[in-house]
């Protein structure tokens, strides 16, 4: 069947390509009317124990698994063989990852120090942290696409920050909680030896493994077939998970707005996104990389996976709704900022590219119509969905 005439295909692609508008609405719905997902997060699922670690599952760690799982069928394998011819920049990029957040979280706790609320500076460095310890978004591989980027490097990044946040997670929390303080320091010390690792393995690591195994065992075929109707389950399931998570701390901060709060976090949260994906401009150039490695480094370094991060603190947080804002405000920013260095530095730079190839290019007509037909065959870009 023809996809433009598939009315579910025709919908996840507009839900696709609206997808940012759809979840500041979710936003705003969880703001004003937050009864629906908090009774969503009060489900229980029962306890899940493992290595004398516990845990309990309740319906949003089974929607943040299925979104995982989901991520992993659209995982193409034979991609990622080509890591091996460029290994030094796949670790630089997961170093950066892992401790440039870090250093600025470390600058944040030192300039407000000063801030005239000592307790609103915890909830910044707590949010914060769970943002640096999250792996690399999934997103990252369709704002990696639409760039015409190196997807083989943008999986990369992906799978190893999953498959090694059991580790780095913990480090993440053990630094952050050396500039926290009081129950703060102690909620971040919970969530490094409690069962934070349990949860990235349970909800993370192993949806994204058996979503990786169930794609060959299932077949390209009927893969590609329901991929339609799988970004559609996987774009819905995401607002929910966002609706859901900020019922609890958004209705507070509607009722009871705190601007010099909002505003300073607003800030800190654009500033930590803004050096992340500066992070990956500035290893593209150490290592001389061309466009596509570029823009792979860029929205792999400057995206989190704050889907993650929003329901490990509303399983281990809750009683610190604050704490969500720098999440919340992350997930947003993080998706503007993509839009924003996708059309100054990748958009723009395609739309002059044919200018300057018809200028300077010794090419026959018929060149440029071999090469015309190329482009054509590439497969359409995915807009991004995952948070």
């Amino acid at each position: 069947m023809n996809p433009h005439t598939n009315p579910l295909a025709n919908f996840s692609h507009f839900l696709h390509r609206n997808f940012i508008w759809f979840l500041m609405a979710s936003y705003g719905i969880a703001a004003v009317a937050p009864k629906a997902g908090l009774a969503i997060k009060n489900v229980s699922l029962g306890h899940f124990s493992f290595f004398n670690e516990s845990i309990h599952v309740s319906l949003p760690m089974l929607l943040l698994a299925l979104l995982l799982l989901n991520a992993g069928l659209g995982v193409q394998t034979a991609q990622l063989r080509l890591l091996l011819r460029r290994p030094w920049i796949l670790l630089a990029g997961l170093l950066a990852n892992s401790l440039l957040p870090v250093a600025y979280i470390f600058l944040v706790s030192r300039t407000m120090r000063l801030w005239h609320n000592p307790e609103e500076l915890q909830y910044i460095l707590v949010g914060l942290a769970l943002v640096a310890a999250m792996p690399i978004a999934g997103s990252s591989t369709a704002w990696t696409q639409n760039a015409n980027g190196d997807l083989s490097l943008s999986l990369g990044l992906v799978l190893l920050s999953t498959l090694l946040s059991p580790l780095t997670t913990p480090v993440t929390f053990d630094l952050v909680e050396h500039m926290a303080s009081g129950k703060y320091a102690q909620a971040l010390e919970a969530l490094e030896t409690e069962g934070g690792g349990l949860f990235l393995i349970v909800c993370v690591i192993l949806p994204s493994m058996l979503g990786i195994v169930l794609r060959p065992a299932i077949g390209e075929a009927r893969t590609l077939a329901a991929k339609p109707t799988l970004k559609l389950l996987n774009s819905i399931n995401l607002l929910v998970l966002n609706y859901s998570n900020a019922s609890i701390s958004l209705p507070q901060a509607i009722a009871n707005p705190d601007w010099d709060f909002l505003g300073v976090t607003l800030m800190i949260v654009i500033g930590m996104c803004v050096l992340a994906f500066s992070a990956g401009w500035f290893l593209s150039r150490l290592f001389r990389v061309e466009q596509a490695q570029k823009a792979s480094l860029m929205f792999g370094l400057g995206m989190n996976n704050n889907g993650t991060g929003l329901v490990l603190a509303t399983m281990a947080l809750s009683q610190f709704p604050h704490v969500m804002l720098p999440i919340i405000f992350y997930n947003l920013v993080q998706h503007l900022v993509a839009g924003s260095v996708d059309f100054l530095l990748f958009r723009r730079v395609d739309s002059e590219r044919p200018l300057l190839a018809e200028e300077n290019s010794p090419l026959p007509q018929g060149g440029e119509e071999e090469e015309s037909s190329v482009i054509a065959g590439l497969p359409e870009p995915v807009p991004p969905v995952e948070g």
